[in-house]
């Protein structure tokens, strides 16, 4: 196909590789300063941030393409075109690592050109679920559990290890393990450690280490793993 990919971000940029890599054309045009005549071809992939998305989408409004947008949470009404639909690669992407489609998710929606858009999704990923925007909109939240808040846990567990002169990398088997466990056990079933336990001597020391913010997010999390136990015991 030939695919107009407004956005050179994270998302964009894997999508440019992902796309020339599988035989498509791609025109590749910067999210700020594209020209309307510029669009074309067989589909227009909108992939910038959620906040520019009205203001991308005012500017493709008289487009006859079939454009669809990238965005997890954000519904596919955002684009006021006549053929319009959403293309969400469910992954954590940066510029930096490039990662290959074969295996990623892709959760499709349009009223008007589902095929066309499954054709696309299919030409770089083996894994393509039409999904609608209310049950995107919680697909999206439950990664931003697994991926965000997860990662955000290694950055804090960096910052502790930093001030005692530990390098990170001693975290990463156990990271490793963590992650592969997951693929033969339910989360809870693979959940380990002292809240899970609720070996209570442990968990007040530990929380007796940390001060503010850091204090509260143990104790909660500590909390949630505990209920999130007993709930399902």
């Amino acid at each position: 196909m030939k695919i107009t990919l407004i956005g050179t971000g994270n998302v964009g940029t894997n999508l440019a590789v992902a796309f020339r890599e599988t035989g498509h054309e791609v025109i590749w045009l910067r999210g700020r300063d594209f020209r309307t005549e510029e669009i074309g071809g067989d589909v227009v992939v909108v992939s910038v941030r959620d906040e520019a998305l009205p203001s991308v989408a005012e500017r493709l409004r008289g487009v006859g393409t079939l454009v669809v947008h990238t965005a997890g949470s954000v519904p596919q009404e955002v684009l006021e075109c006549p053929r319009r639909g959403v293309f969400y690669p469910m992954q954590t992407f940066t510029k930096e690592r490039i990662v290959r489609f074969t295996d990623i998710p892709v959760f499709i929606e349009s009223a008007t050109d589902l095929p066309l858009l499954e054709q696309l999704a299919r030409s770089i990923s083996g894994r393509v679920f039409p999904l609608d925007s209310e049950g995107r909109k919680h697909l999206h939240l439950a990664a931003v559990f697994a991926c965000n808040f997860a990662n955000h846990c290694y950055a804090l567990s960096e910052t502790l290890l930093r001030e005692h002169g530990i390098p990170f990398e001693v975290m990463l088997p156990l990271i490793d393990e963590t992650a592969e466990k997951v693929h033969v056990l339910s989360p809870r079933k693979a959940q380990t450690g002292p809240a899970v336990r609720q070996d209570v001597s442990v968990l007040e020391r530990q929380e007796a280490m940390l001060t503010g913010r850091l204090r509260e997010i143990y104790r909660l999390m500590s909390e949630s793993i505990h209920e999130l136990n007993v709930n399902h015991t």
